[in-house]
């Protein structure tokens, strides 16, 4: 069963944001046809990088596992550390985001202050935990990863 240990892996953490990206694009589509919002541009880094990252974080755990063992969980959570300032970096570079020293504009109309900058990222980091303890987490099970 230890044949193409990464592989599995990789696929495992690649199953659960493709589906949730699935299901958000389908929204996002949604809401395009019915409010005339385009956001098709904001759709290329969650579907080019999000994915690959998941999966390229399990391959990590898998490595990492042996000789310095850390819940899957807690290693998920570390995850929004990487992604979150390459997504607001290529955001900015687009046009998309404003980062001023009040906050982050958004869209050019939409403001997120500095509190909601401040309470935004734990909730990130609670979702990616929980997504990485029992999604990921339940896949890799299958897998006969963990």
């Amino acid at each position: 069963m230890n044949r193409h240990l990464y592989l599995r892996a990789y696929m495992a953490g690649v199953t659960v944001p493709t589906v949730l990206l699935l299901i958000s694009f389908s929204t996002l589509m949604l809401t395009n046809f019915i409010y005339h919002a385009y956001v098709e541009r904001l759709l290329i880094f969650p579907l080019a990088i999000v994915p690959n990252a998941f999966g390229l974080w399990n391959m990590l755990y898998v490595a990492l596992r042996r000789r310095w063992h850390t819940p899957i969980g807690l290693h998920g959570a570390v995850l929004p550390f990487f992604v979150g300032p390459i997504g607001v970096a290529i955001l900015s570079s687009l046009g998309y985001v404003r980062v001023t020293s009040l906050g982050i504009t958004v869209f050019e109309n939409d403001h997120i202050s500095t509190t909601e900058l401040c309470i935004l990222p734990l909730v990130g980091i609670a979702f990616y935990y929980l997504l990485w303890k029992y999604a990921v987490g339940f896949l890799n099970r299958v897998q006969g990863i963990d």
